[in-house]
């Protein structure tokens, strides 16, 4: 219990209470378009990361030959 206390992790109670208060600050109509907008920003993420992955596979296999 003390390792997670110094590791700062949040317990139940602080999860509810950041639940709490993002739900008061933007409210329950936002918090949808808030989550669509993280997913669309994660996905935009992962797809500039493959491309880059795959960009670098190319320029080795062209420098090998």
């Amino acid at each position: 219990m003390e390792l997670l206390i110094i590791l700062g992790i949040p317990g139940p109670w602080q999860i509810v209470l950041i639940v709490l208060v993002v739900l008061l600050m933007f409210g329950g109509r936002k918090i949808p378009e808030l989550m669509r907008g993280l997913g669309q920003g994660l996905k935009e993420f992962k797809k500039a990361t493959k491309d880059d992955t795959a960009e670098e596979d190319t320029e080795k296999e062209i420098e090998k030959e």
